[in-house]
């Protein structure tokens, strides 16, 4: 009896076993079919955004052969004379090139730290309205001005800060002297940088907004019950526990060093003020399209391109060893 159970059980467990096995192999291949079927579907999604990629990305960057030749239009990419290195000596030989990295490097630092600072400041002072009406009213109102393009707020700009704008004139009423915002050498970089951050330290704060949303609500309780003022709460709370966000937010601007914003200096500079507000990416449209160099223009874009490679490797390193998060 004991021999004929033990035989029952073995083939019992033998047919479940063999049953199971071919629902495994069953959901197994319906698995991989189905994976074929999306893995197909979502490549049909990337191919658009692939299309655009090599049609505008990669496609222009055949012209690159410019900047060891002598260009001429007329000749064409093939037929222009082959120049080497000369267009580069030329260009390290120009006293406007090092004016210009000068006028790039100061307006993009002074936008990278002032657009890191002021979204900051903001979005404490924001989070602590305790009004849902009004801290969405606020929101709405500096949100606005990052959603319009520099066409439009560069009219705006010069409306306000132009020798009869507004502000002008306010001066006039208190009894200051007018300034020429647009005019002046000393003062358009930084009318370039503060404008700037008006325009996006809005759309910037949203970051740090959900950084402090983050924070546990518990370690403020304890700072309050330590007898802790707002101020040492928001030094040794809400600040160490931004820390993270803040620092990968400066890390992600760097590679936009070298890019000082060419639509809102070319919608708001003139030939007055090109000493001090002439940056690279206008210098390149002023060089290679207007002064008709296109073999010139394209030599500085690609040592810009170069430099701009080299930050955003320095960059992820840098994000990589703080944060421990890689970013590309």
């Amino acid at each position: 009896m004991e021999q004929i159970k033990k035989t029952v059980k073995k083939s019992i467990f033998k047919k479940d076993q063999h049953f199971y096995l071919a629902m495994e192999q069953k959901k197994q291949t319906v698995k991989k079919s189905i994976f074929k079927k999306d893995q197909h579907f979502y490549l049909a999604m990337m191919l658009p955004g692939i299309a655009f990629l090599l049609i505008f990305a990669y496609g222009p960057m055949f012209g690159l052969f410019m900047a060891f030749q002598d260009f001429v239009p007329a000749k064409g990419v093939f037929g222009s004379d082959f120049v080497g290195l000369d267009n580069f000596k030329y260009l390290f030989n120009l006293p406007d090139i090092w004016r210009v990295a000068y006028n790039t490097i100061f307006i993009a630092v002074g936008k990278i730290v002032l657009n890191t600072i002021i979204p900051i400041i903001f979005a404490i002072l924001l989070n602590e309205i305790r009004v849902k009406g009004m801290k969405k009213y606020m929101q709405t109102i500096v949100y606005l001005p990052h959603f319009l393009s520099w066409v439009i707020l560069g009219s705006v700009v010069v409306n306000l800060f132009n020798l009869d704008g507004a502000v002008n004139q306010l001066f006039e009423v208190v009894g200051l002297d007018s300034i020429n915002f647009l005019g002046s050498n000393k003062v358009f970089p930084h009318l370039l940088i503060w404008t700037d951050v008006w325009k996006g330290f809005g759309y910037n704060s949203i970051i740090f907004l959900a950084a402090i949303t983050s924070i546990d609500p518990g370690t403020y309780e304890a700072a309050t019950m330590d007898g802790a003022s707002w101020w040492q709460k928001v030094r040794h709370v809400t600040l160490p526990g931004m820390m993270p966000f803040i620092i990968l937010m400066t890390i992600l601007a760097l590679p936009g060093i070298l890019s000082a914003g060419f639509d809102q200096v070319y919608n708001l500079y003139s030939p007055p003020v090109y000493a001090s507000g002439d940056v690279l990416d206008t210098y390149i449209y002023r060089i290679g399209l207007i002064g008709r160099d296109y073999s010139l223009g394209t030599a500085v874009g690609l040592i810009r391109s170069i430099v701009g490679l080299v930050l955003i490797y320095v960059s992820n390193k840098i994000a990589e060893k703080s944060t421990n998060r890689v970013m590309f």
